[in-house]
């Protein structure tokens, strides 16, 4: 690895996406010199830019000339033009996992993993701890609401950082702590099975060594199981749950009534206080959970935490309240998950008990859909409408008979349903049959979050 000090030229293969654009925020406040090409611009790469980042649109040899080294994203082939030249140059050619470890040495790693809930973990655990004054440098998986980056630089030691399981890129981690939100069966493409996936998650708890600390979901099986192999094996563990009455951390007496998530926090059998949320649903109390037993092993009191995450923001994309036209209220969401989207219906019936359900999917890669169908049908059991979207292919090729028309079909034998070919089209439906009071959950690892600002901005 070059030493990325002040002055090292990093050059960036797909610069606007979640992942390398945190990177790249990083090596910019630290000094590098930053490049990078993309398909697309974006407001992402419009910000970088803004910021004194290189960035070019499309993919040019010519564009890693000078370049140090080069960092590609996962989507991008080996033989990709602008691999392809910083190899033929002699430009050393990184993927995330191989990265990582230059860019966190000396740190304090704080590293957030899970199938579900990542993101927002990762943001709670970055906000507690800047409101209690440690200033963590961080990498999340989309913009935070409170601060409104993905990434920065801290004057602290702690480096809090989403552990994404795509590619492998955790394993390229050294955590000093580690969070396991869940571990359940994702991203097919890469890992052919639920054992395979739960394999990698094991690698990655192990890299915490003898004197890591594991913090886990005790009321997922995944997390559960490597929070038990790790007790035996006599290593430091806190579990966390709204459920079990083992745990170290616990959530009880949750209300979801009004506009405000509430929960009493009980550790090790003993009342600690109440705390509130502005975002809704179950899952985010596990999530505030997980991130109070974190940041209470980095030294913040309980009382410091629960203040905090009272003026907590949604993270970009996550249950994210876009705006209201004429009564209907519109949530954007990153959901592409089964269980992604089942929990945010459920999240919406909490918080909106009076309002009609619109769900709006784009569903997210071939190999997802294919291997996830009967869960996907069955996820949107709670909803009263279901928009969808063609499948946005992202990395993949089409599949056979794997298309939106035909899980359209399937779930109109159930409820409400209607394959939608164009986002406009989508728009049209929503402008004329969605009604007050309703809500309008878009869901979309893709691109169909421009649905939302086009019913938004929608002539009355």
């Amino acid at each position: 690895m070059i030493p990325l000090t002040p002055g090292t030229r990093v050059h960036f293969i797909g610069i606007g996406g979640a992942g390398l654009s945190a990177i790249a925020r990083i090596l910019m406040e630290r000094g590098c010199a930053v490049s990078g090409s993309d398909t697309l611009a974006s407001e992402v790469t419009e910000a970088l830019a803004a910021d004194g980042a290189q960035v070019f649109h499309g993919h040019r040899a010519e564009y890693v000339s000078g370049a140090d080294l080069v960092l590609a994203t996962s989507a991008v082939a080996d033989d990709h033009v602008e691999v392809a030249a910083a190899e033929a140059l002699g430009i050393p050619v990184f993927r995330r996992q191989a990265f990582m470890p230059g860019l966190l040495q000396g740190c304090d790693t704080i590293a957030v993993a899970g199938t579900h809930g990542k993101t927002t973990t990762t943001s709670m655990i970055v906000h507690i701890m800047a409101a209690a004054g440690k200033s963590p440098s961080y990498i999340v998986g989309g913009a935070m609401g409170n601060t409104g980056k993905n990434a920065a630089v801290g004057r602290g030691n702690a480096f809090v950082i989403e552990a994404d399981e795509y590619d492998n890129m955790f394993h390229g981690l050294d955590p000093n702590l580690a969070v396991v939100t869940n571990v359940e069966h994702d991203h097919p493409d890469l890992f052919e099975t639920a054992d395979a996936l739960t394999a990698a998650f094991k690698r990655f708890v192990d890299l915490l060594g003898s004197d890591g600390l594991l913090v886990a979901c005790a009321d997922d099986p995944g997390a559960r199981a490597l929070a038990e192999s790790r007790r035996r094996q006599g290593l430091a563990v806190r579990s966390y749950s709204a459920d079990a009455d083992d745990a170290d951390w616990r959530a009880t007496d949750l209300d979801f009534t009004g506009a405000l998530t509430r929960f009493t926090v009980i550790r090790h059998g003993v009342a600690l206080g109440d705390v509130s949320l502005c975002v809704p649903g179950r899952h985010n109390v596990l999530n505030a959970l997980a991130a109070l037993a974190a940041t209470h092993e980095r030294g913040v009191a309980f009382e410091q935490g629960a203040a905090a995450l009272s003026s907590f923001i949604a993270t970009a994309r996550r249950f994210e309240v876009r705006g209201a036209r004429q009564g209907v209220i519109v949530v954007d969401d990153y959901a592409h998950h089964p269980t992604e989207i089942s929990v945010n219906i459920q999240a919406a019936r909490l918080r909106y008990p009076k309002h009609q359900i619109w769900v709006v999917w784009q569903p997210h890669t071939y190999s997802r859909v294919k291997q996830f169908w009967a869960a996907f049908v069955a996820s949107f059991a709670e909803a009263d409408q279901v928009l969808i979207t063609p499948i946005y292919a992202a990395r993949e090729s089409p599949v056979e008979g794997v298309t939106s028309a035909a899980l359209a079909a399937e779930l109109q034998a159930r409820q409400s349903a209607a394959y939608i070919p164009a986002f406009d089209d989508a728009v049209d439906r929503l402008v004329h049959s969605a009604s007050a009071p309703a809500v309008v959950l878009i869901f979309s690892a893709g691109d169909a979050n421009i649905i939302a600002d086009k019913f938004l901005n929608h002539p009355l």
